[in-house]
């Protein structure tokens, strides 16, 4: 998994410390929900079913590199 040094020191946080690598790569492959932020970062979050928790995984433009990842308290599935 590509990630930026950012995300390798965050990672260290005890609040994103239990996040675990499957789930950064579940999320990438398959989002719930995904969007492009103005800066061209890529939003995907995910459910995770073992922590009842969305997962929201930040990527590079390139879509591989993982900038941040995080439990997201606030996020709502988009109505379909």
């Amino acid at each position: 998994m590509k990630c930026t040094q950012y995300f390798l020191f965050m990672k260290n946080r005890p609040d994103r410390a239990p996040i675990k690598e499957e789930w950064i790569l579940d999320a990438m492959k398959n989002p719930l929900q995904q969007d492009v932020q103005a800066d061209g970062r890529i939003r995907k979050c995910k459910f995770i079913d073992e922590v009842g928790k969305y997962l929201r995984v930040i990527l590079l433009e390139d879509g591989e590199t993982v900038h941040n990842a995080f439990f997201d308290r606030s996020f709502k599935e988009e109505e379909k």
